[in-house]
């Protein structure tokens, strides 16, 4: 366990960061192998892949509520030196992580076509995709049990074991996909179906590194199968943080669905062209969103120790920090786009319209930043429902527009970057808002006479002492 409450913020985060982004770029860096070999199948599997792997966002939605609320209530748990609690949230977690990948494996097998064929611009696209997500639905199934646990030891300032055990099942998904998609060495070729299983294996192998290194190395928190009953009232607290922060993924999904409708009178170049740049445009904000994951802990610590001055300034460090990261990545997007998004497509017409999608939608990348710092910070705090807030008003200021405008003469693609650009600016200004509101509301330092409860902190119960 590592105590968050002392020491510079800013090199609590430099230190947190880099293995955070590293663990998130790695399982990009999978997605981006899965289409890079896909390629070679022609623009339907392209489509379809890209397509399918959006209906990731609802499994990750699901994921949030257990990741978040497993962060924030631990780190609280931390901050005020209570062991007990952090290892009783840990352990209903992980039963809820069960449930949640028993529920997904389920939807997977009776929804995968009935969602492409909602969104896929042709046949060949709806049967890719479907082909992909029932391979895929196992690897999006074990991942409950990995978020728990990664979360679980972020919560305690500890990010180097989950990172490297996701790198290392990211190089193994990498070695597997030419040999399952294009059956290299083998002469056996899985196409589509080849991706699903690949990442599968990797992840199934992920969550056994982490089992081990949970029997044989944590300490802080550890499994036991006495606390797994389902105990309603903290399972409450649980849901209380996390499905705001899962309905913020919804919002996420929703997004992505519309943009795959209002192009698919494109054509399968255009969806395979946004699905290319979606995916490299999400690699180059990593780097600024482990920055603000990484502000998250450090906040839940601290509103754990009532240290509310602490808790500001690591917002304020975290801001600056993403906004420079996010500056910087804008630049190259703008300057030098073809070093981001060589040698994913042969075809020119689907580059043409990742080239032009990179260019415009990174234009609102400081606004992003300041959008996932916003997002951590409200982790933090342990009340998720401002982030949610923010996400819903920008589906309805980017969704409902967009598809009006589909339906109108004239409509050109690049309307719908175009209006990403404001409604991704106005999310970022009403995050801003909330939080400070928040601040106001839950970091008033008391008066030496005043309970914490009647200053408007949320109840913390005494610590139970537990040895180490």
């Amino acid at each position: 366990m590592k105590d968050l409450t002392n020491g510079s913020i800013v090199r609590h985060i430099l230190a947190m960061a880099p293995p955070i982004m590293v663990g998130m770029v790695t399982i990009m860096v999978c997605q981006l192998v899965d289409l890079y070999f896909v390629s070679g199948l022609g623009d339907a599997a392209v489509a379809g892949v890209a397509a399918a792997g959006n209906a990731g966002f609802l499994v990750n939605a699901l994921m949030q509520v257990l990741g978040v609320g497993t962060v924030a209530l631990i780190a609280h748990a931390v901050g005020r030196k209570d062991r007990q609690d952090a290892n009783l949230i840990f352990n209903q977690a992980i039963a809820l992580s069960v449930l949640f990948g028993l529920l997904t494996l389920a939807m997977g097998a009776a929804l995968s076509r009935l969602y492409m064929r909602s969104i896929a611009a042709d046949e060949a696209t709806i049967e890719a995709g479907t082909i992909y997500l029932l391979w895929f639905m196992p690897a999006l199934a074990l991942q409950f049990a990995t978020q728990v646990m990664a979360s679980a030891l972020r919560a305690t300032g500890i990010v180097r074991p989950a990172m490297l055990v996701q790198a290392l099942a990211v190089v193994i998904n990498i070695a597997l996909a030419p040999v399952l998609i294009a059956g290299c060495g083998t002469g056996y070729a899985l196409g589509v179906a080849g991706a699903g299983l690949a990442s599968s294996i990797a992840v199934a192998i992920g969550v056994l590194m982490l089992l081990a290194y949970f029997r044989k190395v944590e300490r802080y928190v550890a499994f036991d199968a006495a606390q797994w009953r389902p105990q309603p009232r903290h399972l409450k607290r649980i849901l209380n943080v996390g499905l705001p922060a899962g309905g913020e993924f919804a919002m996420m999904f929703i997004l992505m669905a519309v943009v795959y409708y209002v192009l698919r009178d494109f054509g399968a170049a255009a969806q395979a062209g946004f699905g290319i740049g979606q995916r490299v445009l999400g690699l180059i904000q990593m780097p600024a969103l482990a920055v603000a994951l990484a502000a998250g802990p450090i906040a839940g610590q601290n509103v754990g120790a009532a240290n509310g001055a602490r808790v500001r300034e690591t917002f304020v460090k975290a801001a600056l920090i993403t906004t420079v990261v996010m500056i910087g990545f804008m630049i190259l997007a703008q300057l030098k786009p073809e070093l981001l998004l060589a040698g994913f497509s042969n075809d020119r017409e689907t580059m043409e319209i990742a080239f032009l999608f990179l260019r415009i939608i990174s234009l609102n990348m400081v606004a992003q930043g300041l959008i996932f710092t916003c997002s951590s910070m409200f982790q933090g705090l342990g009340n998720t429902k401002p982030a949610l807030l923010s996400s819903a008003t920008r589906v309805f200021t980017y969704s409902l527009p967009a598809i009006w405008l589909s339906t109108r003469p004239g409509f050109r693609m690049e309307h719908v970057w175009y209006l990403s650009i404001a409604a991704t600016t106005l999310q970022a200004a009403l995050s801003l808002w909330l939080l400070r509101r928040e601040f106001m509301k839950r970091l008033v330092s008391p008066r030496p006479e005043q309970p914490m409860e009647q200053a408007g902190a949320e109840p913390v119960a005494p610590p139970a002492r537990v040895p180490a």
